[in-house]
């Protein structure tokens, strides 16, 4: 009810989802310690997800946020990606472990 979950348009793994807060948040740098649940909840979503989706090895699965202003737009979203070792080349830049750009 307070979360909504959607394939990305532009997949970088087999299996990518957004987890995405119907409240409005703005990104990443406008969290506060109060987020902490809600960011919780969006990857206990993106879990769930991948478990409905018949994907169980939660050990291969890469989730984060781009950091601004490497986000296309300005509402909080998760990205949760899977398997996270079959990853393309210019994927595994694009959601490197706590880049610049992306971090989890």
């Amino acid at each position: 009810e307070d979360l909504v979950c959607f394939r990305d348009i532009r997949p970088g793994a087999p299996l990518h989802y957004l987890v995405v807060p119907v409240e409005h948040m703005g990104n990443c740098k406008t969290l506060k310690a109060e987020h902490i649940p809600v960011v919780k909840r969006m990857m206990e979503v993106g879990k769930a997800v991948l478990q409905r989706n018949n994907f169980s090895d939660l050990n291969d699965v890469r989730m984060g946020f781009h950091w601004p202003p490497f986000c296309s737009i300005s509402h909080l979203h998760l990205h949760v990606l899977a398997p996270a070792s079959q990853l393309g080349f210019l994927s595994r830049l694009v959601y490197r472990i706590n880049s610049y750009w992306f971090i989890t």
